[in-house]
């Protein structure tokens, strides 16, 4: 079912590990961008109307409007399953605990005496916040995406998701549950590149937005990329991946079930292991034998598994897989070793790394109170996950006295002379009416 590839002994390549000998799903966003482009500019041009044709088009639905009501808000979260509604207060209450100890504070240098640097931290003015809908529904993703977002201090939230047929054209129920627990009152049944031209370029009932967070579809990343200079993005989010790093003493069926887990999310979704232990790879092999002909949604799962984004790959050394998973950058990585605490120490590229036996992926998706917007396709390497920090702006704040700027004008006139700026100079010594020596 998951195929393997085997670095151990000679095949270990000496240079480091290239990305491209490591599985990755297909996931072009660059061509999808000519599928976007006309899309965004129809929204661009005509808002609500084109929105709602392009809902009709691809969701199957007709809307008169694009804002969900109040009413439909309140509604949704008075039927919601007292269960479900216990655990997303939880889900909220852990997110809350670990996103509000991410705040920032304004923090002032005194450079030299009479002249400071002030790094102030402040928030974005206003959100779209995208939540997906398709072969899932994702009201976990309203509490990544909003209480981020409020912990920064944003003023203006706004959420959109696809709007569903068996729902009279409204976005899941659950989701509005979800916006309504969090007391966000802005809410749009809008998916796909609709609804991110929705956000960046506004309409007659959804103002425009600074910055546009969360998952969605390879359109809906694409449409990120197009607009991103107009719109602040968090990332161009594409399938979701899981990494395992595992030695002999790993539990096959705890990491069979880890890997699909996050392979029935989507037929693309990536499941690597990485291991020094083949006789592991054998037993996690068996495990998923029997363990995807119970699931529920085993086709997908198989697709996912049987995919070319998916691996087993064997190594000589737990010094070897942590290159493997360091290249790989997974989205998720779980730690399955010994000493697993240290082994995790050690990791540099991962969106979120979850360390020993019973501390799941699933875990860190609903009730860790770790963030589960995270980078994907390798992007790890450069990139973090969604967190307060992504709805701040640091500005400076310059404040000198006239014989702090005394002090060092000469400098400021030498490097602009230097780079043949010397207007720039000139803007100094204009201060004091004479050249500064």
């Amino acid at each position: 079912m998951i195929s393997r590839i085997d670095l151990r002994g000679p095949a270990f390549p000496e240079g480091g590990i290239d990305r491209d000998l490591l599985p990755r799903a297909e996931f072009d966003v660059e061509a999808a961008l000519e599928t976007v482009r006309p899309i965004c500019e129809d929204v661009r041009h005509r808002g609500t109307p084109a929105v709602i044709e392009y809902g009709e088009r691809f969701d199957g639905v007709s809307l008169s409007r694009l804002r969900v009501s109040q009413r439909a808000l309140d509604e949704a979260l008075a039927g919601l399953d007292p269960e479900v509604r216990a655990a997303l207060e939880e889900s909220v209450r852990r997110a809350r605990l670990v996103h509000r100890e991410q705040r920032r504070t304004d923090v002032t240098t005194q450079v030299v005496p009479g002249g400071t640097v002030t790094e102030r931290w402040v928030p974005v003015e206003r959100v779209g916040l995208y939540v997906p809908g398709g072969l899932a529904v994702y009201p976990s993703s309203v509490v990544m995406n909003v209480v981020p977002a409020q912990e920064a201090g944003v003023a203006g939230i706004a959420v959109a998701s696809p709007p569903q047929q068996e729902f009279g054209g409204a976005p899941h129920p659950t989701i509005l549950a979800a916006c309504a627990l969090l007391g966000v009152t802005e809410v749009y049944a809008a998916g796909g590149a609709q609804a991110i031209a929705m956000f960046a370029y506004g309409t007659d009932e959804c103002r425009p937005v600074n910055l546009v967070t969360g998952p969605g579809n390879i359109y809906v990343a694409a449409a990120k990329r197009l607009l991103k200079g107009r719109i602040g993005i968090d990332a161009e989010a594409g399938p979701t991946e899981i990494a395992v790093l595992a030695d002999a003493t790993a539990d096959a069926g705890f990491v069979a079930a880890d890997l699909i887990s996050q392979a029935e999310h989507d037929p693309l979704a990536a499941a690597v292991l990485v291991t020094t232990s083949a006789e592991l790879a054998d037993a996690v092999d068996k495990e998923l034998g029997v363990q995807v002909a119970a699931a529920r949604h085993r086709e997908r799962i198989t697709a996912a598994l049987s995919g070319r984004q998916s691996a087993t790959v064997l190594v000589d050394t737990l010094a070897q897989g942590l290159d493997v998973v360091d290249a790989y950058a997974a989205e998720h990585l779980e730690i399955h070793t010994e000493d697993a605490a240290a082994v995790a120490a050690r990791v540099r590229n991962a969106g979120a790394v979850f360390v020993g036996p019973h501390t799941p992926v699933s875990l860190g998706d609903y009730c860790a109170g770790s963030n589960h917007v995270l980078p994907t396709g390798g992007c790890a390497c450069h990139s973090s996950g969604l967190s307060v920090q992504s709805f701040l702006r640091g500005i400076h704040v310059v404040d000198y006295t006239r014989e702090a700027l005394a002090e060092v004008a000469h400098h400021v006139v030498t490097l602009a002379a230097a780079e043949d700026l010397p207007a720039h100079g000139a803007a100094v010594t204009a201060r004091f009416g004479r050249p500064v020596t």
